[in-house]
């Protein structure tokens, strides 16, 4: 067998190929919304809605519903606590998310563990792409088209929104509507992340690719071109890796795309650790 075609053999399960293409749409996804939320700083609002979703997961299974219907409405339901919490008290947002995302996490939890299931709950926390059922790839799909065409009908408003929100209020925009719209857009990524990755490492891969792509550029088109390329490269590599080690899919996925910003944060042209310090050496070499 030629080195070419041991490389090629994995896609010769149907298995195979479609958790490629599925992990590549979704990673396309997140990276999307990972440079709205690094811009915004929304870092924290992503691993709230991760986590809120588990009772949304364990309530479906008990009314034999799919399961992106539960995460949704869950998901959506912490947005609209978090957000009618920090309007009607003084507590921080920082705070409102950790109570509201701890409870929703924990009460999924327990109704997990209080209703019998053949539904490892490994798979709800970490993915199971490898394993994914046609009705899981359908809904997949679905929710990830609708989310990408969410935020292409809103980029504009969303971009502003995100990078100066007084601005964008001031020249008119519903900023209210863009904060519960961009929520949606986050919830509904998740959830179709889910089978990939989970609903604990799908955080990584909200954050990552639009952090690495914004140690590398300053203009947003080419943060996202970035993301993208981020988003999908490790997605692909981490799903054909994980299949050749007998690893988890979502680790590896999330583990790849961690190594990809630490060699953007060292090699950076502009920002990183390296340029830094080579400019500070010049800046002593000039006060010399």
């Amino acid at each position: 067998m030629s080195l070419l075609q041991a490389v090629l053999a994995p896609f010769a399960y149907d298995f195979m190929v479609k958790a490629v293409l599925v992990s590549a749409l979704v990673g396309l996804v997140c990276a999307v919304l990972s440079c709205y939320i690094t811009l915004k700083g929304w870092s924290l609002m992503g691993d709230a809605i991760s986590h809120s979703v588990v009772p949304g997961v364990a309530v479906s299974y008990i009314l034999g519903i799919p399961f992106a219907i539960g995460a949704f409405i869950f998901g959506f339901g912490a947005t609209i606590a978090i957000g009618y919490i920090k309007s009607k008290t003084r507590i921080k947002e920082d705070a409102v998310i950790g109570v509201v995302f701890t409870g929703f996490f924990a009460l999924g939890i327990v109704i997990i563990s209080k209703t019998p299931s053949t539904v490892d709950i490994t798979h709800i926390l970490f993915g199971n792409v490898l394993g994914m059922l046609p009705s899981d790839i359908v809904q997949t799909v679905i929710i990830s088209l609708i989310t990408l065409l969410g935020v292409f009908i809103l980029r504009k408003d969303l971009l502003l929104y995100c990078f100066d929100q007084n601005h964008a209020r001031s020249i008119g925009l519903n900023t209210d509507f863009l904060y519960y719209a961009l929520f949606s857009l986050l919830a509904l990524t998740v959830v179709a992340s889910q089978i990939t990755v989970g609903i604990i490492l799908v955080i990584a891969m909200l954050i990552t690719p639009g952090s690495f792509a914004y140690l590398l550029t300053d203009r947003f088109d080419h943060m996202m071109m970035l993301a993208i390329a981020c988003g999908v490269f490790s997605s692909v590599a981490g799903t054909y890796i994980s299949y050749l080690i007998d690893a988890s899919t979502g680790g590896t996925i999330v583990v790849l795309q961690a190594l990809i910003f630490v060699a953007a944060m060292i090699l950076a042209p502009k920002r990183g650790l390296l340029a830094v310090r080579r400019l500070r050496h010049e800046s002593k070499q000039e006060m010399i």
